[in-house]
């Protein structure tokens, strides 16, 4: 019989105790320490039939090591293999986490039923064979070569896994399995590291494949262990607001790619569907004349976006100002907010600002600070601003406008959509051929410049 001990874990992130401790010295939370027992057996509920290798490794000249081109399997979906960097690299563990309702599982489901020539195991620990029918039903794909597991203990889904012998295997959740050798509840630290070994090394072992479905906290993390993020070679985050249709999946953690690229969907009825061109969504089919809007060309990732940013200035009903913001930082917008006051001489002080990104998209680039000062200004004086006018700069302390990377990518994206202007930072100037633009491109060097030949 194997030797069994227990541990404490915190049930918040992970760390492993001796004993009892009230406060999480990791994550200072309080009485989250939870007793799970342990097994010490080592045995993998995994094994490869082939014979293993058993000699010890010794140092290889790093010259000498063979580099084997990454086979990929496309997802036939365009965001997806973005995402990835090219699509699926055989062997690899992904996780992807995201709030509930989001679209994880009608995500994976839906990139399941393309692949028609792939043999697909979609192991589900959450809903049964029914509810995922319905939910392939409501999609409106077909596929023969995808095959639907309703089973949470991870022994009998490897049994399954050895008859069948899937070339991708997708797990809904994560937090429901559980393995045997560990005598905890499913979804707790010790259940969720286990299993998630366990994954790996059959991932590894066998070249397949593996995704992930993970819960996340109420702060937005990722439950279960932080080890199970450094275990992943992938680590992707679905984001959205469920009120909203659109849905952004985002890499944190990448091996085989770049973590600066998203895709972008839209939830509809029959699933998601891919947004090959955001910045045509992003920004509202509007009519001259309305004043506190304007916009900004930004970059999430490798992608250029032109997003729309709403302003409403308005004097403060009881003398005291209020600042909010949706999808912009707020501390930003004080700052912005003091430089026009400081730098040009508008008063702001006793008046509410309301900042509103359009999309219910959340952006960091410093790039839209011009086109957010720009909206603010125009709802203050009650001056539209042209919507063939968009704006790519960042804005100093001092008033002076900034340069910001790949410029020429965001005057592209502008051209292609029709813009005939784009106000940029005369630094961004050098090594730019004006020339080769339709569109009309205008540096300035000062926040106060770009303000007076707008404000007229």
């Amino acid at each position: 019989m194997a030797k069994i001990k227990t541990a404490f874990f915190c049930q918040n992130c992970g760390v492993q105790s001796a004993k009892w401790i009230g406060k999480c010295p990791s994550c200072n939370e309080w009485n989250t320490f939870v007793e799970e027992v342990l097994t010490t057996a080592e045995d993998p509920l995994w094994k490869e039939e082939k014979s293993i290798n058993k000699t010890r490794s010794k140092p290889i000249p790093i010259d000498e090591i063979e580099m084997n081109i990454e086979q990929r399997i496309d997802t036939h979906d365009q965001e997806l293999n973005r995402v990835l960097g090219g699509g699926i690299v055989s062997g690899s563990l992904v996780l992807i986490g995201g709030e509930p309702g989001i679209g994880k599982s009608t995500l994976l489901l839906q990139i399941a039923l393309q692949l028609n020539k792939v043999k697909v195991l979609y192991v589900s620990g959450e809903e049964s064979e029914q509810q995922i029918k319905m939910r392939a039903h409501r999609i409106g794909h077909q596929s023969n070569s995808l095959f639907i597991l309703t089973e949470t203990n991870l022994n009998s889904i490897f049994e399954q896994i050895k008859l069948l012998k899937p070339s991708i295997l997708i797990v809904d959740s994560i937090q429901t399995l559980f393995t045997e050798k560990v005598e905890a509840a499913p979804g707790s630290v010790s259940q969720v590291r286990q299993c998630a070994g366990e994954l790996m090394k059959y991932a590894k072992n066998a070249s397949t494949p593996v995704f992930l479905i993970g819960h996340i906290t109420k702060e937005g993390s990722l439950a279960g262990p932080k080890i199970l993020e450094h275990m992943v070679d992938t680590v992707i985050q679905f984001e959205g607001d469920q009120h909203l249709s659109y849905r952004i999946l985002r890499t944190t953690k990448n091996r085989f790619g770049s973590t600066s690229e998203l895709g972008i969907y839209e939830m509809v009825h029959n699933g998601l569907r891919q947004v090959s061109n955001p910045s045509e969504i992003l920004i509202s089919q509007r009519e001259d004349g309305f004043s506190g809007i304007s916009i900004g060309a930004s970059l999430e990732g490798n992608r250029p976006l032109l997003i729309e940013i709403q302003s409403l200035v308005s004097t403060a009903a009881y003398g005291t100002s209020q600042r909010s913001c949706t999808g912009f930082d707020a501390k930003r917008l004080n700052m912005l907010l003091a430089v026009l006051e400081k730098r040009g001489g508008y008063r702001l002080g006793l008046m509410d600002v309301f900042l509103n990104i359009a999309g219910g998209l959340r952006i960091e680039d410093p790039a839209i600070d011009l086109a957010v000062a720009v909206s603010i200004i125009s709802s203050l004086e009650e001056v539209p601003i042209s919507k063939k006018a968009c704006f790519a700069a960042e804005v100093g302390l001092g008033g002076e406008i900034r340069a910001v990377n790949r410029i020429e990518n965001r005057i592209i994206e502008a051209e292609k959509l029709g813009f005939e202007q784009i106000y940029i930072s005369e630094y961004n100037t050098k090594g730019l051929t004006l020339s080769r633009h339709k569109i009309e491109i205008k540096p300035y060097s000062r926040l106060d410049l770009v303000l007076s030949d707008l404000i007229k």
